[in-house]
């Protein structure tokens, strides 16, 4: 039977072997996901990336279980990737969002599209669109780009996120509120 998260960052606590290794293996790829969502940059993802496992590993005797594993892991990766900012490092502006591919050449589970309509015609007016949307996220702040990514891609609540980005759910709802009207703007100024 699979440990429970929350019982594995126990584990982790107590330093039993194999404890860590298996949380990494369970969220290593949305942990990268997330992290790319906010910073646009590969490498400087995979970096956050890294140092939220790294401070998972350290702080895992803080884990209260007041909160979903998920949410408190969430949190420190959007904290890492909040600093990563405050740094200054890159945060370089993508043009169009787009399917990366890593060193093997295996698809990195950024984006992950919908079944193809049967009509060719269709597809591409919707390739068109979600090409249009992505574009007008890239123009969101940090904050509501994650909040969009913690909702849409990750299938958070409003409660889980406002416990990840560390602020109220009435703030969540706002940056949530905020960016769709942006969205809704930028995409019919596209048009």
């Amino acid at each position: 039977m699979e440990r429970p998260d929350e019982a594995l960052c126990r584990d982790v606590a107590n330093r039993e072997p194999g404890a860590f290794d298996l949380l990494v293996e369970r969220y290593q790829e949305r942990a990268y996901r997330i992290a790319w969502s906010i910073v646009r940059d590969r490498e400087e993802a995979k970096d956050c990336a890294q140092d939220a496992f790294i401070r998972l590993h350290d702080a895992a005797g803080s884990f209260s279980g007041q909160a979903k594993f998920s949410t408190w892991f969430y949190r420190i990766l959007v904290n890492c990737c909040l600093d990563n900012r405050r740094r200054g490092r890159g945060w370089r502006r993508l043009l169009v969002w787009h399917r990366a591919e890593d060193e093997d050449g295996a698809d990195d589970l950024i984006e992950r599209q919908p079944a193809p309509p049967d009509d060719p015609g269709e597809r591409m007016d919707e390739d068109e669109q979600l090409s249009r949307i992505w574009q007008a996220v890239e123009t969101l702040s940090p904050q509501q780009r994650a909040a969009v990514t913690l909702q849409y891609r990750e299938g958070l609540a409003t409660k889980e996120i406002a416990s990840v980005l560390n602020t109220s759910e009435a703030t969540v709802r706002v940056h949530l509120h905020r960016a769709f009207a942006a969205l809704r703007r930028r995409v019919g100024e596209a048009r």
